[in-house]
Order: structure tokens, then sequence, then C-alpha cells
């Protein structure tokens, strides 16, 4: 990782934006993801039309599956993971936990990796902890997610009580700040700062934790104090290095409080080199380090929301397409070595450090922003995209263990955390990714629901008294099955996305009966009549086989059945294991893994002209799995889902002749 005054060793990790995605009457839609009515906490409304609004997380409940797996895992891992471990690099920066030597009283054993008390990113974690912790009890109603999250919370105000300074609270001291603002190498503090302002947030929001609330508006006070008297010139020079959404976080605590200052501190986080250019529909991403990008924008999104910016707007939509068209892979990632390169070259980046996760986080995050404001299909096309082939394919079904990067070099494998010695940015994030499943499955406008992702389900719409259960097992099937279930007959439309890749067109059923679809892929179809209990409605969407070539190179490419990209299985030769992949003696430097790939994995594809339905055939018994037929290689080749792949050697993008 590079390490410099102003680019200073990219993270990425973000934090989790509250109060992100409109109104739910007068409440704060993305902010409506937590156990409580969002109106009792708003203080600013959303000020600009929104076309779907986002349900309660606490209404979305997963009810079986691989992304319910995943949750359940994460959340052992958080509960796992003992206060005191985590809060000792707080109480140190504070002179709490220095005990004499010979003392009865045993320091805790400090975590290691990006935690570790040497590291100038300590604290972050515990930042996208507390989100976690909230996103899952939001998601569960498991107490023990409360009180976890309340035990940290308790613990922080202690140690900000302690520091006395002005509401500072971190787990490095001020000087890191100072260093910043000074433009001298310092890694990231506004950016570690800005998940713990999330997390406190988080906790008031989907926890009703008044304190962390209390925690945040002292840390906001101190902030202003420090960043008043900088000039136009420091300011951005300080902004050269990488801050996370600190302009989010504080736009979300604005739309808690009503406070003015507030609002001046989520301006004051402005960066005007990196914004100007994309609100003036210039691609300005080449060499840019990508998560440093993308939290600027959900916090630009956020500012359309609130004020109604309109260049908040355009450079939030710009970069959403720029990304998504010009520098994104099959499986919804971006970036190589954590940086965008020259758009439309994905050929030429096929590397082992691809697609950062924490980059996906926070494009999925953006996503749900823009949906809500025009309600497209293509936002839920993507969203689907990278939710099933990048995020749930992050962690891995073994351990629970998740991955930073997912490379796309040929034969290389994924490389997963440890339990208490790791904490890259990553984990961090992943710590949120698992934990709120249910956020993007349903959305709403004031007449009916939107269905966007078809996963087991069962949606609580309070307001229309109507319970929505879905069941499914796609992708294994193509088809989804709705159930409504409602106090009393109810009027009202489901609007039923229709995938971009559903070519093969579609069958819709209700109560039993055919009903044609007039509607075309990338769309969605709208069916409305009064519901009563018992109503049911059938959906089934045929996946087909298809190439998904790079945008610069038709002869390499990668191989997807309906939205899910498939991977060659290539066995675990000369594989070193799966521990972290940063060298720990010198955490700073992990882009030279080398994943010692033996000459003998092919990935070519003697395709001959031909339709990939003539030589990749499904392998009976096997759900989403297929396999080469003769000639088309050295030897058949076995794939299957991508996010399903874990522990071995793969070959997601192949070239073809």
């Amino acid at each position: 990782m590079r390490f410099n005054t102003f680019n200073v060793i990219p993270t990425s990790g973000l934090l989790r934006g509250i109060l992100t995605f409109g109104l739910v009457g007068q409440s704060v839609l993305g902010l409506a993801q937590y156990p409580g009515q969002a109106s009792d906490k708003m203080k600013v409304p959303v000020s600009v039309p929104m076309k779907a609004k986002s349900f309660d997380l606490q209404d979305v409940r997963i009810t079986h599956g691989l992304f319910r797996d995943n949750a359940e895992r994460e959340g052992k891992w958080l509960l796992s993971l003992p206060v005191d471990r985590l809060m000792h690099s707080f109480r140190v920066n504070a002179g709490m936990n220095t005990p004499k030597p010979g003392s009865p009283t045993k320091m805790p054993r400090p975590l290691g990796g990006w935690e570790g008390l040497d590291m100038e990113l300590r604290g972050h974690s515990i930042g996208h902890l507390l989100s976690g912790l909230s996103l899952q009890y939001a998601s569960t109603n498991n107490e023990a997610f409360r009180k976890k999250g309340d035990s940290l919370v308790t613990a922080l105000a202690d140690v900000q009580r302690v520091l006395n300074q002005d509401g500072y609270l971190s787990a490095y001291p001020q000087q890191y700040i100072d260093r910043n603002i000074a433009g001298t190498a310092v890694w990231a503090p506004w950016y570690t700062l800005h998940k713990l302002f999330a997390g406190l947030t988080d906790q008031f929001t989907y926890a009703c934790n008044q304190q962390a609330l209390a925690i945040a508006t002292k840390m906001a006070a101190w902030a202003s104090k420090k960043l008043s008297p900088l000039t136009p010139e420091q300011r951005q020079k300080m902004l050269r290095n990488e801050f996370g959404g600190m302009n989010d976080a504080f736009f979300n605590l604005y739309a808690l409080t009503g406070n003015p200052e507030h609002l001046k501190l989520a301006q004051f986080f402005y960066h005007k080199a990196a914004l100007e250019p994309l609100e003036n529909g210039q691609d300005n991403l080449n060499k840019a380090h990508a998560n440093t990008f993308i939290p600027k924008l959900v916090g630009e999104a956020r500012d359309y929301e609130l004020t109604g910016n309109e260049k908040a707007k355009t450079a939030a939509t710009f970069f959403w397409n720029t990304v998504v068209q010009h520098h994104t892979y099959a499986h919804g990632g971006n970036s190589d070595k954590e940086h965008f390169f020259e758009p439309d070259k994905l050929s030429k980046h096929l590397t082992g450090n691809t697609s950062e996760t924490c980059n996906t986080y926070n494009m999925l995050k953006l996503t749900r922003h823009l949906f809500t404001w025009s309600a497209a299909e293509k936002y839920a096309d993507y969203y689907e995209q990278a939710l099933y082939n990048h995020i749930l394919g992050q962690q891995d079904p073994e351990s629970g263990m998740v991955c930073y990067f997912t490379p796309m070099k040929a034969g290389a494998y994924r490389l997963y955390s440890t339990p208490d010695q790791s904490f890259w940015c990553c984990v961090g994030s992943g710590f949120e990714s698992q934990s709120k499943y249910g956020e993007a499955i349903y959305y709403h406008d004031d007449k009916g629901i939107y269905v966007n992702l078809f996963i087991p389900s069962e949606l609580n719409w309070r307001e229309k008294g109507v319970t929505l259960v879905q069941e499914t097992a796609y992708p294994e099937e193509a088809t989804t099955r709705l159930t409504i279930q409602a106090n009393a007959p109810t009027q009202m439309p489901l609007y039923l996305r229709y995938p971009g890749w559903a070519t093969a067109g579609a069958t819709l059923k209700v109560n039993g009966k055919v009903v044609a679809v007039k509607q075309l892929p990338g769309s969605y179809i709208t069916v409305n009549r009064t519901w009563k209990t018992g109503d049911k409605v059938e959906l089934t969407y045929p996946m087909t086989l298809r190439l998904v070539p790079t945008n610069d190179d038709p002869r390499v490419a990668a191989i997807a059945y309906g939205p899910i990209v498939l991977a060659g299985e290539k066995g675990h030769a000369n594989m070193k294991g799966t521990a972290p992949f940063h060298d720990p003696a010198d955490p700073y430097q992990y882009y030279g893994y080398d994943y010692t790939i033996p000459d003998s994995i092919d990935h070519t594809i003697h395709m001959g002209g031909k339709p990939v339905t003539d030589w990749l055939k499904p392998v009976d018994g096997k759900p989403l799995t297929f396999q080469t037929v003769a000639g088309m290689g050295n030897q058949a080749v076995e794939l299957r889902p991508y996010y399903n792949l874990h522990r071995q050697r793969y070959v997601v993008y192949w070239d073809l002749d």
C-alpha cells in the first residue's frame, strides 16, 4: 500500500449511512431500518420527490436460504468479540488501561491486524461493529445484539468522558487529525471517525440507544471547534486524504438533530477536486483510489435529498453510470489494486488484486439512493448482480471469514480474514453487508409494493395491514411464489421486477391463472387488484446461459446463467492456504501476494464460433452447475456459481477462440 502525504494507505469500508433513502411518511427511508418509528427521530425531512421508499428493516424477515445462513454466521462472529478487547485501544488512548507491573489487573489481549496499537487506523472496526450489531438486531429482534451494542456504547461514553477533549473520541490521539490538517503523512483519521459516527447513529436509529446519539453530538461539537478556524486552502488540503463518508455522516446527523452546525460540517467535507468534474460530466476516475471516491458520492446523494442540491444529484448519477458501465467486472465489483483505471479496459486488469469488497458495499449504498429517486429497474439489476456474485460470495461458508479482494486472475483463489487478527476495512464493511440482506428486497410507493429481489422472506407492511410471504429456491430455481395476507381486502399494485437478463420471457400466474405479460425485460410487471388473504402470485423467469465479455475485448469473457456468474473449478494445487494476504511483519504491503498459479491451469475455451449452449452443458443432479464438452480445452471443466466457489482455484474470465 502506498503511504504518502495525501494518498495515504488507501482503505475502504465506509460507514453505514443511516437516514439514507427518502421518506416513509415523514420518516427517512434508509434510516427506516431500525426498530421504532423513524418519524420520532427525524428533524429534517427529505426535500425532494421520491418514487420508491424503503421498508423498515425490522419489517422484513429472511426466512431461510443462503442469505440467512451468511447473516447467522456473521452474527456469531459479532457476538464473539469481547468488549474489553474491542475497547482496549480506546482506553489506552485515554490512559484508562495501564495497570502497574505486578498489578492483579490483567490487560486484555489487543486485537491484531489493522486494530493493533501500532496501526494508525485503529478504531475503525468498532464503528462497523456497532452498525453490524444494530442491523442484526433490527433484522432478527435478538436482544443479544442490542445488549452487546449497549455495552460498547457505554464503554465509549466512558472514554469520551475521561479524554475530556471537547467531545473528541477515538482510539488514537488528536495529533493524527492535526497531521492530516497540516498535510503531513498519516493514514486516514477522518475515515476512522466516520465509522464511529455511523456506528453510533446506527445504534440510535436501529437500536434506540439515546446515549449513542449524545456521544455523536458531542463528537460533532468537537469537530466544529477543530475545523472552523481552517482556511479554504487548508480545508481542501486536508480533504486530499481519504475521509470516508464524513459528509454523509454529518448530513445524517443533521437530519436527526436539525442542528445547522451539523449541516455546515457536512458541507465542509465537500472535496472540490474530486466532485466538480463529476458535476460537469467528466470521468476523472482513472488512477483514483476507488473507495476514497465512492463514499463521497453517497454523501452527495444525501446532500441532494436533504437540501435539493441538483449538482450533487448530477454528480452521484453520473458517477454511478460511469462506474457501472465502464469500470465494473461481471460480478459487480470494480478496481484493481483498489484503484480505478482507464475506462473500458477490463481485460487489461484481470489481476489478483481486483474488486475490493468495500467498493461494492458502498456502490450498493449509492444504488439504493438512486433507485428511490427514480424506481428505475437498472438499479435493481445492478444491486442483484453485485449482491449475489460479490457480496454473498465474500464470506467463506466453512469459517465465516471474509475476503478483501475477489481476484479475477485466472487460477487465483480467495483469501480470508481471521477471527481477531485482520480487521481490514472489508472485514468492517462485511460486518454490515452480511447483516442487512433484508434492506433491498422490497420497496413501496404510496400505493403498492416493489418486489426487487427473489429471496425467501416475509414483509409486514404495517400501514396497509398487509403481509407478503415470498417462497423460492432462487437462483437454483427460476420461480418465486408470493402469498398475500391482508387484514381486509386491499386494493394495491404489486410491481414485480422483470430483470434485464431475463431475455427468455416471463410467466406470470395469479391464483393459478396465467396472466399475459406485455412488459419487456428491464422493467416492472404491474399486477393491480384487490387482494385478500390467500391470494397467490407465481412468477417465473427462465434462466439462460450467456457470455459477459469485457468491454474492451469480446474474446475475453465471463459466463453467466441468468443473474449468476459462473466460475470454473481449477483444483487446489500449490495453494498456500487461506491466511491473511498481507505480511504480518509489514501489514501495509499486500499487493505482491504470490498465488503461485501452476502453468497447467488453462483458461482458454476453443469455442470455434459456436454459441455457449453448444459447448457448455448442465450437470445432472447439480443445480447451477455446468461442464464444458469435449474439445473445448485441454480437459473438461466444471463451472458453478462464483459465490459458492471457495477454498480452491478458479477461472471467471476465459480467453475464447
